[in-house]
């Protein structure tokens, strides 16, 4: 069995059982070793261009040039790029953009030219922006489960956003100072030329690994054939369209453009915003640290709070809580509140960025996972170029407001109310993407729920069984719950509608309650009495628990919460028959709750077509439940009777 809680296996063990697929963990190499030769390359090509100017202004001129250049490429061709990384062959596309990148660096000092620099850089941004859709898109075909596309998404982003900018930072420092320092003789210029040469035979190195080492990264539409007639114009059209017109991408979409909208007035008013709290340089670099740091917490935390409540509803959720944060942000009186605040956006921006990459990977299919990717790496782009353009703007224009407060002079500096107004900007673009994504509670009351709910105690695994029909239920999850015993575990099955039903019946009768309301209360209570003394003690006992699930009724959901003690099964299994009749009212109730459900929590409900005889159904079962024992490493007995294990990794 697996771990305590609600979280089944601990992230240590996730993480080993990702690494151990050894097609994505070479692929987790090569994308340590590009991320440490991007981070190199901006170090080093920003270098050189200072080196090449001289005066301050030429100076940031030359700077700011770069920056430009590098973002320039994915507002004009991130589209194409992402119908490319759909249409042709991935590994391909990669390895070729790698030589490509490596042949731009070396040509840098060659050429050894400021314009040519900057002409280089766009190229480079340019090919990276090819290769980057193609790796991303890649990735979830590499893994086994769909679970394991959030901890392959972490372990990436940790690399890329951490240990490799350290590790770039490093082996720029040792080049630059080192160097010069042992007497070896180069000039700083020079120095730099060495630092391209290196991240060119890094580029080279990954187009060798991804070539001859990685085959699995190819695309599934590109072996099928799938794409072979599209034109890119067609693929282009097509991606915008699925983009614009899928609920769950377009929440996305909304909910990344109002974050980095933020984000962008964060990093465009930092400077100012550390004056306005009495502090210079050093109030600035604690600012970046509280934000990064916060960064990776949330990415770290991302996966436990998914645990408790579904990604659909957590990417909103986080990213409401990160403009909510940003208000006393923008009212924070003293270094210690800004340094607490900061550090807050920056955990729930890290939870939506790292929420929102898993549920492409993950819910995106693969034939338009390509330009949904590039779509979302341009618009991030554009927004954070916009903010950083138009926030100092705003600035400038905004006069300092100062007024007396109990014999104090007061002064609310300009980039207090951008602040705030960037802080509204993002919690309004969360609500919005989390109503496009999912309508049914609010945003706020989700997060909370699921940072204060405690989780339950005890290794066992809850399943449950829900159907339109309490004997068909009943009899799928007699079924179930026979199969896991063959596999030698303890099972409990709970919830026995013709049980419940009697106690029900009894209750109603003796105490001369009539009423509608009255018996959903009578109802609640029965199913509160199974959960405490039948179901948690069974979890505690590590048992597998099955319960049976009668339809949903009009019992209130807070109501039912209550009730079970926010008890959430791993996995519901949603029976889907097709009426034999027209669909009357209450069919298509039920199946409309039944698509929005599974819809709303693709992570916590499966839908399985209950049509065909009862034994062909029960496999249906079986195959849907087997992800969820796998990760809680159940051993499970095949249909042929032997005993086999499941376990993960």
């Amino acid at each position: 069995m697996g771990d305590a809680g609600t979280e089944p296996v601990s992230t240590a063990h996730r993480v080993r059982s990702v690494l151990a697929i050894q097609p994505f963990r070479r692929l987790w190499a090569v994308n340590a070793l590009s991320s440490v030769g991007d981070w190199l390359s901006l170090l080093a090509l920003s270098a050189l261009a200072t080196n090449m100017t001289s005066g301050y202004q030429a100076q940031s001129f030359a700077l700011g040039g770069v920056v430009v250049t590098k973002l320039l490429p994915a507002l004009l061709f991130a589209p194409v790029a992402g119908a490319l990384a759909d249409k042709v062959d991935r590994r391909a596309l990669m390895a070729i953009c790698d030589v490509l990148r490596c042949l731009l660096l070396v040509s840098v000092p060659l050429v050894g030219s400021l314009w040519w620099l900057f002409a280089a850089t766009f190229l480079l941004e340019l090919v990276t922006l090819f290769w980057a859709p193609a790796k991303d898109a890649a990735v979830p075909n590499l893994l086994r489960r769909p679970d394991q596309v959030e901890t392959a998404n972490q372990l990436n982003m940790v690399m890329t956003y951490g240990v490799s900018v350290v590790t770039a930072s490093g082996l720029f420092t040792a080049l630059t100072v080192v160097g010069p320092t042992l007497a070896l003789q180069l000039s700083p210029t020079g120095t730099i030329a060495v630092a391209l040469v290196l991240n060119a035979v890094i580029y080279l190195g990954n187009a060798i690994t991804v070539a001859t080492r990685v085959p699995e990264i190819s695309s599934r539409a590109h072996d099928a054939g799938k794409l072979a007639g599209e034109s890119l114009f067609s693929l282009v059209r097509d991606g915008l369209k699925f983009v614009g017109t899928t609920p769950l991408v377009r929440g996305l979409v909304i909910g990344i453009a109002g974050a980095f909208a933020a984000g962008g007035a964060v990093i465009a008013c930092a400077k100012l915003y550390a004056v306005s709290l009495s502090g210079g340089d050093g109030t600035y670099g604690l600012l970046f640290v509280s934000v990064f740091s916060g960064l990776g917490v949330g990415m770290v935390f991302a996966p436990r709070l998914a645990a408790r409540m579904p990604h659909n509803r957590l990417f909103g959720a986080a990213i409401i809580a990160a403009g909510v944060a940003m208000i006393p942000a923008s009212l924070a009186p003293h270094l210690w509140v800004a340094l607490v605040t900061v550090a807050l956006v920056g955990a729930s921006a890290g939870a939506a960025f790292l929420t929102g990459m898993t549920i492409i990977g993950a819910q995106v299919e693969d034939t338009v996972r390509g330009r949904t990717v590039a779509f979302m790496q341009s618009l991030v782009r554009l927004v954070l170029m916009g903010a950083m353009a138009l926030v100092p703007v705003l600035v400038a224009v905004v006069p300092p407001v100062s007024f007396e407060v109990l014999g104090r002079v007061v002064r609310i500096d300009p980039t207090r109310p951008v602040l705030l107004t960037a802080g509204l900007v993002a919690a309004l673009a969360g609500v919005v993407a989390y109503r496009q994504m999912d309508d049914r509670r609010s945003g706020v009351r989700d997060l909370l729920a699921a940072l204060v709910r405690t989780p339950r105690t005890g290794s066992g695994l809850l399943l449950s069984v829900e159907g339109d029909t309490v004997t068909e239920t009943a009899a799928q999850a007699r079924l179930l719950a026979g199969w896991l015993r063959e596999g030698g575990h303890g099972v409990l099955l709970a919830g026995d509608p013709a049980l419940e039903g009697e106690r029900l019946r009894d209750l109603a009768e003796h105490s001369g309650l009539t009423g509608r309301r009255a018996h959903t209360l009578l109802a609640a209570a029965v199913r509160a009495d199974v959960v405490e003394r039948q179901v948690l003690p069974a979890l505690e006992a590590g048992s597998v628990v099955v319960l049976v699930c009668e339809p949903t009724s009009d019992a209130p959901e807070g109501l039912a919460d209550w009730a079970t003690g926010r008890l959430r099964p791993e996995v519901t299994v949603l029976l889907d028959r097709a009426p034999a009749v027209p669909t009357g009212r209450i069919e298509h109730t039920w199946r409309h709750v039944l698509t929005e459900l599974a819809a709303a929590d693709p992570d916590r409900y499966v839908v399985v077509d209950a049509d065909g005889d009862r034994e062909e159904v029960a496999q249906r079962v079986r195959e849907a439940v087997l992800p969820a024992l796998s990760a809680r490493r159940v051993t499970v007995p095949p249909t042929d009777g032997s005993l086999a294990s499941s376990e993960a990794g």
